[in-house]
């Protein structure tokens, strides 16, 4: 065997031991869900996809709330931090707007562990629906919503608030929707009360135009910390 195949078989070993890391932990969250490649395109496995039983109803079919009755709406107070128990998501939030595109921004992809508030919408428990956005991964790795998939009906999601209080929202649903059919009505329309849209990219990947879906978890408010 030449020099120039001895280094390249040396390249690609060291290319999946660097791997390996973000694939055992790609396999614990993938269990039981659809495998697709992740937005870098340098990973073997991608972020979970939500399960077709996750879907929202079209009564927002929630579990019994492990909560009090709903409370009612709070005043303005913007996002400070994002809480997710069930998929280990602690993270900062930043305020974003709308791209050049018409879309809501995004916070800087460098900073993996960063999701951003949308200040075009109400804030995390106003009356409406407020939304929280974040990538799924970048160059690097797995980003803040890369488990966003495999969230579950009854999922906890906290928004800490800048004034003091944790608004505390309940997920009812989990779906991904095709970025050339997005039901932007259907997601960020106000339904009269307290509700949450965490958004991510996901469903399939190409090199050559990335996710062609967005993950969206559908939430309403349950309880003020």
């Amino acid at each position: 065997m030449s020099a120039s195949e001895l280094a390249e078989l040396a390249e690609e070993e060291e290319r999946r031991r660097k791997r390996a890391p973000w694939g055992v932990v790609a396999l614990v969250l993938l269990t039981g869900l659809a495998l697709i490649r992740n937005g870098s395109g340098e990973f073997d496995v991608g972020p979970p996809q939500p399960a077709s039983a996750a879907a929202a109803t079209a009564d927002g079919g929630a579990t019994p709330s492990p909560f009090a009755s709903g409370p009612a709406a709070l005043p303005f107070g913007a996002a400070d931090r994002i809480r997710i128990p069930s998929i280990h998501v602690d993270a900062p939030v930043m305020a974003v707007g709308l791209d050049a595109q018409g879309w809501v921004g995004a916070p800087p992809p460098e900073n993996p562990n960063l999701a951003g508030w949308f200040t075009g919408a109400v804030s995390p428990g106003e009356k409406g629906t407020a939304i929280i956005v974040g990538h799924v991964d970048n160059k690097q790795g797995p980003a803040v919503f890369y488990g966003l998939g495999a969230l579950e009906k009854g999922s906890r999601v906290d928004i800490q608030r800048k004034d003091g209080r944790t608004a505390v929202f309940q997920v009812y649903g989990v779906e991904v929707f095709a970025k050339n059919d997005f039901p932007s009505d259907r997601v960020y329309g106000s339904k009269g009360t307290a509700e949450l849209r965490v958004i991510t990219c996901g469903g399939g990947f190409s090199k050559q135009h990335g996710y062609d879906g967005n993950v969206v978890v559908f939430a309403r408010l349950a309880a003020v910390e």
